[in-house]
């Protein structure tokens, strides 16, 4: 059952939307970007997240002592290195982890290989920020042997094409950002749209 990330969260009405759909898990950045949340804005959001659903915050490149703060005052289940960081330097944060490799092509996927973080997550290179630039890469670039049961997938994807996208990666988890929003602001139809459409999906109702 392929699980669903939204991320970039911002707003409470978002948050409480994405929950009331069923999502798997919320993500909040700390990074650069214009989604950016320090952490008192993110414990806030996470009062409204239950329980079962998981929390991540995205990093890029920051210092161990900013992430063991957040991971313990959100709290947050995992952190998403989005950066340059090596795998010493995640073995020396020894927190709950997901990697973010940048896609161009099949060496990039090879790179997976190396990664000792619970989650892998597959994503688009970024344009002005780190992370995603809304654009979706080759999905046949992750046809080899990769662990689906780490996988996550982002990148370019939307209500209108995620099934596809399930359909040809068989991730464990997609992820979506600017996939659901207006204007460069979250929206509550397009979230329920996205994790309707994944649910259908993975229920056989896709067609």
């Amino acid at each position: 059952m392929t699980k669903v990330k939204i991320c970039g969260l911002m707003e409470p009405p978002h948050v409480q939307a994405a929950v009331e759909a069923g999502v798997d898990a919320v993500g909040f950045v700390f990074a650069p970007s214009r989604r950016r949340v320090a952490i008192e804005q993110a414990k806030e959001l996470a009062r409204l997240v239950p329980d079962h659903v998981i929390k991540i915050g995205v990093f890029v490149n920051a210092e161990r002592e900013e992430m063991e703060q957040a991971f313990l005052e959100v709290p947050l289940d995992y952190i998403q290195y989005h950066g340059d960081e090596t795998v010493e330097f995640m073995e020396f944060v020894a927190l709950p982890s997901i990697k973010v490799l940048s896609v161009r092509d099949v060496e990039d996927v090879k790179r997976a290989k190396a990664v000792q973080t619970e989650y892998v997550l597959f994503d688009t290179p970024g344009t002005e920020f780190r992370g995603g630039s809304g654009e979706a890469f080759d999905w046949s670039l992750l046809n080899g042997d990769l662990p689906r049961d780490r996988m996550i997938l982002a990148g370019g994807l939307n209500a209108q094409n995620v099934k596809e996208a399930i359909r040809q990666v068989r991730p464990f988890m997609v992820d979506v950002s600017s996939g659901v929003e207006i204007d460069r602001r979250k929206d509550e139809a397009l979230i329920r749209e996205f994790i309707r459409a994944v649910k259908e999906e993975e229920s056989g109702d896709g067609n």
